[in-house]
């Protein structure tokens, strides 16, 4: 179980820029933990035959197609700092900031099902009688 996305401070303080850090990571988490499918294509058996055991495997075609299926991170950069830097990359944590501003200002959920709103409505109109509300 995983909890505490978003969460600073022993979970006093919510920051949305941290809540989308901290769901990248979980990706990245969830994919390790369903393992690495082994079968002739992920060993790529075939390109092995026809490249042979001391060929060159970067430039084919299978190569390319795969070679980011397990690790395709969306907002963290591997490069070194130096070169992310040089080129005006910015940080971390200031773009996790810009896309929960992004997803803020511009996400549409799609609205409930009727049955499952009218099913929350009534809960909180019981909670609010309870209350005295």
């Amino acid at each position: 179980m995983i909890y505490g996305g978003g969460m600073l401070e022993m979970g006093l303080t919510m920051s949305f820029g941290q809540l989308v850090m901290d769901s990248e990571i979980i990706a990245m988490t969830r994919k390790v933990l369903e393992g690495i499918p082994v079968n002739d294509n992920t060993l790529a058996v075939e390109v092995i035959k026809s490249v042979g055991a001391r060929g060159h495997f970067l430039a084919e075609e299978h190569t390319y197609k795969n070679m980011r299926k397990l690790s395709e991170p969306a907002y963290i950069d591997r490069r070194m700092r130096q070169f992310w830097a040089e080129d005006g990359s910015k940080d971390l944590a200031t773009i996790c900031d810009e896309k929960a501003r992004e997803i803020l200002e511009t996400h549409k959920p799609d609205p409930l099902p009727e049955k499952a709103h009218k099913t929350l409505l009534a809960i909180i109109s019981e909670r609010e009688k309870e209350l005295g509300l």
